[in-house]
């Protein structure tokens, strides 16, 4: 692998990173988790560093992980939310940044319920700028702990084929994930209902889209299942949840009929008893906890390839 620099780079999408970043993301990542696990006291300081969080969107995991590996860098942090924000009064997101950065700020990130918006703040400042979700367009740092999840566990992402399974339409993972697995080699297959998968999907290189998952459950080394995003859907998708649980929610019958080493993995937040039964959450193929963790490491090592190295 060729010597990788992302010092100053703008973390907006897996589409703006090529297969040897992602790799070299996913290594350094990997340290940084020996360093938390072990509560090294030789964890990198960027103490002369501060950073401004703009979560303009609800977040548990996401902005939890990172402030908690801001404070690991021991940066100065500045959380700013929208009801706390001069938007309220009026200001635009991009004039809210602009008037940050005269305060000698060094990288924002931003939660946005608006596609495009982190693309639009980049051009506008010349600090680097963090992808934490932006609409239903790419979630980066999600896609980047699922892959680190994925590689911990099967070493390899060459020939693993990879399901994902639910609200595809609506779902920045699944864009970002489709985008890091395609990259690294591995087959995607989507699973739902044919109204939550656009054909475009198809143009990111998904090798099949299944509407049963007893269609291809057998197959598959890896599960990402995908919630309802039902504070994003602006018509109607199918007739019920009722009826979307009956055809779509993974129950541990057909579990049963998957690889001894599945992968059953979700980005959160979960809901029991929908996109799966209350015992697959439970199952031990499930790697959501460790996705968690996974969490704090990826954007550790994000932010310090970006502003230390």
């Amino acid at each position: 692998m060729c010597r990788i620099n992302l010092k100053g780079k703008s973390i907006l999408g897996i589409a703006n990173l090529n297969k040897d970043e992602i790799l070299y993301i996913l290594d350094k990542a990997q340290e940084f988790l020996s360093l938390i696990e072990e509560k090294s006291l030789n964890f990198p300081s960027l103490k002369d560093k501060t950073v401004v969080n703009l979560f303009f969107e609800p977040s548990t995991r996401t902005k939890s992980s990172f402030e908690l590996a801001e404070k690991y860098l021991g940066m100065k942090i500045i959380n700013i939310a929208e009801k706390t924000s001069s938007l309220v009064k009026g200001e635009t997101i991009k004039d809210t940044a602009k008037n940050l950065r005269s305060l000698n700020i060094d990288l924002i990130v931003i939660r946005c319920a608006f596609s495009g918006v982190p693309h639009m703040l980049s051009k506008a400042i010349d600090i680097p700028i963090i992808n934490a979700g932006d609409g239903m367009h790419e979630h980066p740092t999600q896609a980047l702990l699922d892959m680190l999840t994925i590689k911990q566990e099967k070493g390899d992402f060459k020939n693993l084929r990879v399901g994902i399974m639910g609200d595809i339409l609506h779902s920045r993972v699944a864009r970002s994930d489709i985008l890091a697995l395609k990259k690294l080699g591995a087959e995607v297959f989507l699973i739902g209902p044919n109204t939550l998968i656009p054909e475009f999907f198809k143009e990111l290189g998904v090798s099949e889209i299944f509407n049963r998952i007893e269609d291809v459950i057998d197959i598959l080394d890896v599960l990402i299942l995908l919630r309802m995003q039902r504070e994003r859907q602006r018509g109607i998708y199918y007739p019920s949840l009722r009826e979307y649980i009956k055809y779509f929610s993974l129950r541990k019958e057909i579990l049963n009929k998957a690889k001894k080493d599945i992968m059953i993995m979700h980005p959160g937040p979960v809901h029991k008893g929908v996109e799966a039964e209350a015992e697959v959450f439970d199952f031990d193929r499930s790697f959501i906890l460790k996705q968690v963790k996974n969490g704090l490491a990826i954007r550790s090592a994000l932010i310090y390839l970006i502003l230390g190295e």
